[in-house]
């Protein structure tokens, strides 16, 4: 019997028989680009409930490529495809290209798929530009609907297009309203470091910290920006601090300035609460200089804990061997964590054996 093509074992990702969808699991998984290109090409003529499953594999994949492919699902009549591709949209947020978030834009101007959209470029860092570019759309409807969803993400890079905006008489009061809701949150994060930094007493500059980010962290994502910047400053209490609140909002957009504060700063307190911020993120960029910080005495369980939270464990493969000798470990934090990546790492592998598969295919002929 001649072997089936590329083409064909993907189709079958929604395959009644399990051995053939377990099958097209692992060549999709471990495929490459031309699996993923096959995987979109089948997206498009399929079944719904292929479409459902192909998009949940595309978020499992996570290629920025594949995101214009997902926003087209959007548009599917079948409900349960829209929420497969707007949860895999989701999942993807951090990865997302601007070309994708310009396309989710668009769509906007789409009564049914507004609410759903504007959930989405919440989520999604690369949104900004393409929003600002909207405040100077043709449409009146889709610069007031840019307007609104600016103020709701209230996001510092989004000042210069609001003050362009200014301009434009339909919305320059919703304008002028967001660009002081924005500069009140600058005011606050402001005030609050200030007072955090005035705090000279050794003993008491903990506590003072802690009350720090209870004070700032209802305010979510709009500080993000900010809370960047004052990973640059002076007084390390105030970069702890800021460290510290960046995990707990667990925006992606912390991630690169994360592992500079991990890779450089001088104050132990900082890369402690960097590596425990970029665990809670759980993105897989910082691997190998989480890796790279295990003999560290101070870092070496937070930087295992932050390992055991990567989402994408595949990423974690490569070093097998120095888990397993982790589990064995006297340090019963460390021997844990170590344990339960090994465990994902097995249950991913029994996903992704091809041979497993192609025998069962040769049983099955």
């Amino acid at each position: 019997m001649p072997k089936e093509s590329l083409a064909t074992i993907v189709s079958e990702l929604d395959h009644e028989e399990d051995w053939r969808r377990m099958r097209a699991t692992a060549t999709c998984l471990k495929g490459g680009p031309k699996a993923i290109e096959e995987l979109m090409r089948a997206m498009e003529a399929g079944t719904p409930n292929f479409k459902v499953e192909a998009a949940r594999m595309l978020a499992r994949i996570r290629d920025p490529r594949t995101g214009i492919a997902l926003v087209r699902l959007l548009g599917e009549e079948e409900e349960e495809v829209r929420q497969a591709a707007g949860a895999a949209l989701e999942q993807m947020a951090g990865i997302i290209d601007e070309e994708t978030a310009a396309a989710l834009v668009d769509l906007l101007k789409q009564e049914a798929l507004c609410s759903t959209v504007t959930a989405l470029l919440g989520m999604i860092p690369t949104s900004i530009g393409p929003l600002t570019s909207m405040l100077r759309d043709t449409d009146e409807q889709a610069r007031l609907m840019a307007m609104d969803i600016l103020d709701h993400l209230l996001d510092p890079r989004s000042a210069d297009a609001l003050v362009d905006a200014m301009g434009d008489p339909l919305i320059r009061d919703s304008a002028v309203h967001t660009l002081k809701r924005l500069d009140a949150i600058r005011s606050r994060i402001d005030q609050v470091f200030d007072d955090l930094r005035d705090v000279e007493e050794s003993e008491l500059r903990e506590g003072a910290r802690q009350e720090a980010v209870i004070a700032l962290h209802p305010i979510g994502r709009p500080s993000v920006e900010i809370l960047i910047e004052y990973l640059e400053d002076d007084d390390w209490v105030v970069r702890e601090a800021a460290a510290d609140l960046l995990g707990k909002i667990g925006d992606v957009r912390a991630v690169p300035p994360l592992i500079e504060r991990l890779r450089h700063d001088k104050d132990t307190g900082v890369k402690e609460l960097a590596t425990k911020s970029l665990g809670l993120i759980g993105d897989a960029s910082p691997v190998d200089l989480l890796i790279e910080m295990i003999p560290i005495r101070p870092l070496r369980v937070l930087a295992v804990e932050a390992l055991e939270k990567v989402k994408d464990v595949e990423v974690l493969r490569p070093y097998t061997d120095l888990f397993m000798k982790l589990k064995t470990d006297r340090d019963g934090l460390i021997s844990y964590n170590s344990g339960i990546i090994l465990t994902k790492l097995e249950a991913a592998a029994a996903q992704t054996d091809e041979q497993f598969w192609l025998d069962k295919e040769e049983k099955n002929e």
